[in-house]
């Protein structure tokens, strides 16, 4: 049987230092091929939703992949949350996703996810993973690193070319049977089933989160009344 070709990981670019990888591949997406890899040593100018600066000092996995689907689509964060999972996992590390672009480890975020592009051009799936990374004090209640579960250093190229190896596959599912992809979601989704707080806007709702459809959006219970709440336009906090 012939060996599938891979995708994500097909040219890996690798930086001491950048801005950000997001823009860095941004700039030569037309010119590589779909699956470069962008990953720095640090980030001087990470982002995360919104706009939100992210820390990326060495030692945690920061990188970028172009990639170019039919179009732009929000459920390419679960490609990457997915693989987070996957990947801490393989070191012994037990992981859900915070709808909708968070991957959260035992109350704390352990890595983010980033989708940007242009519309029938390209997209851009950022991933910042804490591995090696020491977490400042003022921030060590919401974050962590894999470290600290290890105990030891994390060889980075290994957690890399894990995590390479998961996105590609569920690169796969996403464009083949994205249905299975989102089954995936629910299954991995911690906060199905549990009162949360949206602040969509100036808006702040409170209800239960129900299910994340196959849109991607999320289905809350808010006094009896369901509403679907739009990927990418929300933040969500538990109570």
């Amino acid at each position: 049987m012939e060996k599938m070709k891979r995708i994500v990981g097909v040219k890996v670019i690798q930086l001491d230092e950048v801005g950000s990888t997001n823009e860095y591949a941004k700039a030569i997406a037309h010119e590589v091929p779909e699956g470069t890899v962008v990953v720095a040593k640090r980030q001087t100018a990470g982002r995360g939703r919104k706009g939100r600066s992210w820390a990326s000092p060495e030692g945690g996995l920061w990188m970028s992949v172009i990639l170019k689907p039919p179009r732009v689509d929000p459920r390419l964060a679960f490609v990457g949350a997915l693989a987070v999972v996957d990947t801490l996992a393989d070191f012994g590390i037990s992981a859900g996703i915070k709808w909708p672009n968070d991957v959260w480890v035992g109350g704390r975020k352990i890595s983010g996810i980033l989708v940007e592009g242009k519309a029938g051009e390209y997209s851009i799936l950022g991933i910042g993973l804490n591995v090696n990374n020491p977490i400042p004090n003022e921030l060590r209640k919401n974050a962590i690193s894999m470290i600290e579960f290890i105990g030891s250093k994390l060889p980075l190229e290994s957690v890399m070319n894990r995590l390479l190896m998961h996105l590609d596959g569920w690169y796969r599912v996403f464009l083949e049977r994205p249905d299975l992809l989102m089954a995936k979601v629910r299954e991995k989704t911690f906060i199905l089933g549990k009162p949360v707080i949206v602040i969509e806007g100036d808006e702040r709702i409170s209800g239960i989160a129900l299910d994340v459809l196959d849109d991607g959006s999320l289905l809350m219970d808010i006094g009896g009344q369901l509403r679907r709440i739009t990927y990418g336009d929300v933040s969500l906090r538990l109570f």
